[in-house]
């Protein structure tokens, strides 16, 4: 499997694709923007002027786009990737996005001849940029065994988790544990600022301990020096905290702490935020 389609060229896309070229794969790529992708074109990845074209002949065609509804379009519209995609085609959606629509593709691709992974990822841009990503994978277990190399090429931590829709689940038990993470190394920083302790030697000190993390590792020192340039947008996170509220709720669950930190990052989106990156969290205790 060496001739990939790659739809969605963005903080995450980019450093994806670059490792896909690395590990030489031959990539063609399609993003609503194509100066986000001028990057990996240098680097010799293939522009395509469409999604028709992007998925035309390909082994594999991976989409890592915004919203579910950019999923829905991508996948079902009228020029997507199920009316153009050929017989025998891997489709792997490594959006965080709806089990729901997961399983959606999933029987479409089957009715066509196509096969459909849900892969969404951890790890944030840092991970992408390394080729570090954690990849949890739902669908048919052969046809995840066929995309081993692949996904290797992109990921460290690479799981099968169960049928269509298993990997959006497991994604969305991240997203309520990463609620969590990073909410709490805010109120840590804003906790030191007020007792007028270093925050810096404070999460050097803390960071080596029980209550360490990778929110506190990577973000920590980005709080500390007022750095909410993206790696993650908020807007994102909201997206991916609503999903994994919905689907709790109708499973009978309520996540009362993914409810109070989404209803936060709320507030600052409301505020103008939503294009930063999930550290700005801190804002919200700072004012």
């Amino acid at each position: 499997m060496r001739q990939i389609g790659f739809i969605g060229i963005g903080v995450m896309g980019s450093g994806m694709v670059h490792h896909l070229l690395k590990n030489g794969f031959a990539v063609s790529v399609y993003t609503r923007t194509k100066a986000k992708a001028e990057g990996v074109l240098a680097e010799g990845a293939v522009w395509c002027e469409d999604i028709a074209s992007c998925v035309k002949g390909k082994e594999a065609v991976i989409t890592m786009v915004g919203y579910p509804e950019d999923v829905e379009q991508v996948y079902f519209g009228e020029d997507g990737i199920l009316n153009h995609a050929a017989t025998g085609t891997i489709l792997i959606d490594m959006t965080t996005t709806s089990p729901k629509l997961s399983k959606r593709i999933y029987d479409a691709a089957r009715k066509k001849g196509l096969f459909a992974l849900d892969a969404p990822v951890s790890g944030g841009d840092i991970g992408a940029k390394n080729g570090t990503l954690s990849i949890m994978v739902g669908g048919d277990e052969a046809i995840f065994e066929t995309c081993g190399e692949l996904f290797r090429a992109m990921g460290t931590t690479i799981l099968y988790e169960g049928g269509c829709g298993s990997g959006q689940h497991v994604k969305m038990a991240n997203q309520i544990a990463l609620a969590g993470a990073i909410s709490g190394v805010c109120e840590a920083i804003a906790y030191t600022k007020r007792a007028g302790i270093d925050v810096n030697r404070m999460l050097q000190t803390v960071g080596g301990g029980a209550a360490g993390s990778w929110q506190m590792e990577h973000l920590g020192p980005k709080i500390a020096v007022g750095d909410d340039a993206p790696g993650f947008f908020i807007k994102h996170f909201i997206k991916d905290m609503k999903i994994a509220l919905a689907e709790s709720e109708e499973n009978g669950f309520t996540p009362e702490m993914l409810k109070t930190v989404l209803s936060l990052y709320e507030t600052l989106a409301a505020e103008g935020y939503g294009e930063l990156g999930t550290q700005a969290l801190i804002r919200y205790y700072e004012k």
